[in-house]
């Protein structure tokens, strides 16, 4: 059994970045940049007023006067100059007036017919946004996976068009006699497929397109139609039949379809019959099929691939520290992943293990905020000592 970085290791070197295509801005959530987007103006364009409210020739202390001689909105400017003794009246976004020193907001002003007297005092840059305060003309935004706000961003730098990389396609392989689709009515031995939804779901969540396809039953034949249907996709993932029981299959079959294989089996739990390699020229991840072990691998070696692939830097899962919320004792020869709660007593995050951590138990996972990862021969560990973990 090999270490769960040496796995991921020659997991990521299974991959490569794919190649890129440019979209319209509309079509580019979810996508992954592949270079840098840069700003074609300067946001805002003009020093603006951040309030509504009124433009002050100078800056002055409660009771000053002003003249009130324009007004100035949104899109349409006050095109004069305004001396210390004036003032325009102003609303949010509108361009600062030529010669304003300050913005005073409605609520500190007393209105008398053209005349306005300041409440409260109004001091230089009050309540002015100024130019360029956002992002200026040849400000970049860095390669990223594109969320709802960096497309507002985007669109306020005035970029129409993306480039971005293709989205990974990942073939889904589930396989066992025992298994039926949800809605099926599953015979006295088989279960719901689960496995495959979760993953479908990371995996575009993560940029990539899953392509579940049917259940591969326990036979040779089964699988290699199976195999048969990934023509085209940039990565396998199989879920279930990588152990080494008479009806785990994969391996076998996959070896048949040339399989040159990176590794099977790493010293870690959930998850030890795990396998890597590249089969039919496509890399290829073997998931186990107990449920948590399947998604707690997915978390740790699929998204990683998938991230590879889209060209996203440090694909690894990033780690946190938090302090352990129960005692723990020593721990086995493999490294363990036990789901856990975070909370944060006194401010403090606080990362608690589920006592129950069968990889079987899906509805522990549903409740778990992370993955705490105790290291291989770890000691025994205290509550209160720091832990890493993983967000889930």
């Amino acid at each position: 059994m090999i270490s769960v970085a040496e796995a991921l290791a020659r997991c990521l070197a299974l991959t490569a970045p794919l190649e890129v295509e440019t979209l319209p801005l509309r079509a580019a959530r979810g996508r992954v940049m592949a270079t840098p987007a840069v700003a074609k103006l300067t946001q805002p364009p003009f020093a603006a007023s951040a309030m509504d409210g009124y433009a002050l020739g100078s800056e002055a202390a409660a009771g000053v006067s002003f003249t009130v001689i324009g007004e100035a909105g949104a899109g349409h400017g006050f095109s004069g100059k305004i001396a210390p003794h004036q003032a325009t009246r102003i609303f949010t976004g509108a361009p600062l007036p030529e010669g304003a020193v300050s913005i005073a907001i409605q609520e500190d002003i007393s209105v008398n017919g053209a005349e306005i007297t300041l409440t409260a005092a109004a001091r230089a840059g009050d309540n002015i946004r100024p130019r360029g305060q956002d992002f200026a003309l040849g400000d970049a935004l860095s390669p990223r996976l594109l969320r709802p706000n960096d497309l507002a961003l985007l669109a306020s730098m005035n970029v129409a068009q993306v480039t971005v990389r293709r989205r990974p396609v990942v073939a889904l392989i589930a396989s066992g006699d025992e298994l039926v689709m949800p809605g099926e009515d599953p015979g006295p031995d088989q279960i719901i497929a689960s496995n495959t939804f979760a993953l479908a779901a990371m995996i575009e969540a993560a940029g990539g397109e899953a392509r579940m396809l049917p259940i591969a039953r326990d036979t040779e034949a089964s699988l290699r139609a199976t195999f048969a249907l990934t023509e085209g996709c940039d990565l396998i993932v199989t879920v279930g039949g990588a152990s080494v029981g008479d009806h785990d299959l994969v391996g076998k079959v996959a070896s048949d379809l040339g399989l040159d294989r990176a590794f099977w089996k790493i010293a870690m739990r959930p998850g030890k019959p795990l396998m890597a390699g590249r089969v039919l020229g496509i890399p290829m991840l073997g998931l186990p099929g107990n449920p948590v072990s399947a998604i707690v691998c997915g978390h740790l070696f699929l998204i990683p691939m998938l991230k590879a692939m889209l060209g996203l830097p440090d694909p690894a899962p990033q780690s946190l520290t938090a302090a352990l919320g129960e005692d723990l004792p020593a721990n086995g020869p493999r490294a363990h992943y036990m789901r856990a709660r975070l909370s944060t007593p006194n401010g403090q995050t606080t990362a608690t293990p589920f006592a129950r951590q069968d990889s079987a138990l899906l509805t522990i996972l549903t409740e778990a905020d992370a993955l705490v990862i105790v290291e291989a021969n770890a000691p025994p560990q205290a509550k209160g000592s720091p832990v890493r973990y993983i967000p889930l």
